[in-house]
């Protein structure tokens, strides 16, 4: 069956080949983080995309046609730089002094370490991810898994836990501290909730159907109530079809390798989602990678895949297909579609886009960065989103055009392999996706869209006036602030759940070495009140362990990049 990811047509490569053999590129500024605000511009509409001849480079559309989009991605001091290496420096020494004192039998080693008949083995946990772990992140384990015991609102109840083994086991008290903030879960449109009478379609469901289907969509595990919801995927995203999965990951890794492979191009961008990463190694395609949200690194790659093909054979590429998030969960930026468009439509790639955080959290009815830009959605190839973060729920969903979904029906490993969707929890799906678009005849989803791009603005603004480093587009959700060392990392969340203020820290590996951060996650269930007192325990912990290292406090007016000095020809 042919997709509307098929092949492209070879001799359309060869005439672009031609047009760019001689090209050079324009000298423009990268979009790497500078100590300054990143201004993006982006059309209005679709319609106001101008095209320019394949002999031209790519540039951003003309000022007359741009709105603002902020983003900011301030470098950190030079000294707290130099003190974050420093001490990781002295943690790596202190690290091989006890490694040492555990091989000599001096100290007790509580890490996995090799049997004694497998000595003369290649080693299994002799790496440096390991060191790190036994030596470092062992020290702060405490901050991570902590067991929650209540729905993920506003506020939950977090299970109190001690160590007697410096954080290599834990035990529980038996107390509960209640009423945590919550600032960490993914529940943008506060719809992951105790049980209420709104959620009563869901226990019908549970009634008529049960809890599990026992089987996958390919056998006897499709249901009329994944018909209802994939129709209503569809007319919420305004395409012609789509295919819902039972696990947001494996939407990603099951699916990219159905869609491309052997002689195919990927192009993905470096901070990428593991499950993005994941389906794009087990394709079999070749993967390259731009730097992060660089449309100039993009079309560096796009021009050179054009002009010389696969390596050896120099064949045309199968399909190119570019990967790229919505809104990127730990820079809490936005991806720049505008431009990214252009390019595909430029170089006759494909792209697929990841809204896992985006949909029901961007955009003025919750649709999405397309709808955020103004943009087509037959723009994008293939949508990919997850119903875990604003639907309170589980799964995912493939989109677009109904050959593609037609063709994953049959093809997908996730629709062959994976067990179907639970039905409540596709009901749950589509309650609150009719919430958003009005369906239930209130105006209460759109009413919470509205009101957490309200308390997204007023959060980031609030910290940014304080001194805090703050990553990211002002109007994304997920909000990191930067702390740096690991040890005001570990004092950071300690002293907030002491203040019963629920955060997420994050480091390495999930982030570089040295940009270890707070990631805040804003939800339009926050009061006023409750993100009042989180700013002001964060404005108290800022000056106790002075990670307020913005330089930019004083000014809050953009500057604009080098590369956007410039217009688009008439």
């Amino acid at each position: 069956m042919q997709t509307n990811l098929g092949p492209r047509n070879e001799t359309c490569f060869l005439s672009v080949r031609e047009e760019l053999r001689d090209f050079k590129t324009l000298g423009v500024r990268s979009n790497d983080r500078k100590d300054h605000w990143v201004v993006f511009m982006g059309p209005r509409t679709f319609s106001e995309h101008t095209t320019k001849p394949l002999n031209t480079p790519f540039l951003p559309t003309p000022r007359s046609l741009q709105r603002p989009i902020v983003e900011s991605f301030e470098e950190a001091p030079l000294h707290v730089m130099v003190f974050t290496y420093l001490g990781y420096g002295i943690g790596t020494l202190f690290g091989y002094l006890r490694d040492f004192l555990r091989n000599s039998g001096i100290e007790k080693c509580n890490a996995a370490v090799e049997r004694e008949e497998q000595k003369d083995f290649v080693p299994l946990y002799q790496n440096f991810e390991n060191f790190y772990i036994r030596n470092i992140y062992m020290r702060i384990r405490d901050n991570w898994n902590r067991p929650i015991c209540s729905a993920p609102g506003a506020v939950f109840d977090v299970m109190e836990r001690v160590t007697d083994d410096y954080n290599w086991t834990f035990r529980f008290t038996g107390r509960i501290i209640k009423d945590v903030i919550n600032m960490g879960s993914y529940n943008f449109l506060g719809l992951a909730a105790k049980y209420d009478e709104s959620m009563r379609t869901v226990k019908e469901v549970i009634e008529t159907y049960g809890l599990g289907v026992g089987s996958t969509r390919q056998e006897m595990g499709t249901l009329d109530k994944h018909k209802e919801l994939e129709d209503l995927v569809a007319k919420f995203l305004n395409v012609e079809a789509a295919m819902v999965f039972g696990m947001g990951f494996a939407t990603n890794s099951m699916n990219i390798p159905a869609l491309v492979g052997k002689g195919c191009l990927i192009l993905s961008d470096e901070l990428n989602h593991a499950s993005l990463v994941l389906g794009a190694r087990l394709s079999g395609a070749t993967i390259r990678i731009f730097k992060h949200n660089n449309v100039q690194s993009l079309e560096k790659l796009l021009r050179d895949a054009v002009i010389y093909g696969q390596p050896r054979t120099r064949r045309a590429w199968r399909k190119i297909l570019i990967l790229v998030e919505g809104i990127y969960s730990m820079e809490g930026s936005i991806v720049h579609l505008p431009d990214i468009v252009a390019l595909k439509k430029k170089y006759k790639a494909y792209l697929y886009m990841d809204e896992a955080h985006s949909i029901g959290s961007v955009g003025p009815t919750g649709r999405g960065v397309v709808e955020f830009f103004g943009l087509d959605p037959r723009d994008i190839d293939v949508y990919m989103g997850t119903f875990t973060k604003s639907f309170g729920a589980a799964g995912g969903y493939i989109a677009g055009r109904k050959d593609l979904v037609d063709y994953l029906r049959t093809h997908s490993h996730s629709a062959a392999y994976g067990t179907s969707m639970s039905p409540p929890v596709a009901e749950q799906i589509i309650r609150v996706m009719k919430l958003i678009m009005g369906l239930d005849g209130t105006t209460e989803g759109l009413q919470r869209v509205q009101q957490l791009a309200k308390n997204t603005r007023y959060f980031r603004q609030r910290l940014s006036k304080m001194g805090f480093i703050v990553y990211g587009n002002e109007e994304s959700p997920v909000v990191p602030l930067l702390l740096y060392m690991p040890a005001k990392v570990a004092a950071f969340a300690r002293h907030l759940l002491n203040r019963k203020i629920g955060v997420v820290v994050v480091g390495f590996p999930a982030t570089p070495l040295a940009e270890a951060r707070a990631r805040f996650c804003v939800s339009a269930a926050h009061t006023q009140e409750m993100l009042d007192t989180v700013l002001e325990a964060l404005d108290e912990m800022g000056d106790l362990l002075n990670v307020k290292y913005s330089r930019n406090r004083k000014s809050a007016r953009p500057e604009l990049y080098d590369e956007m000095s410039f217009e688009l020809e008439d």
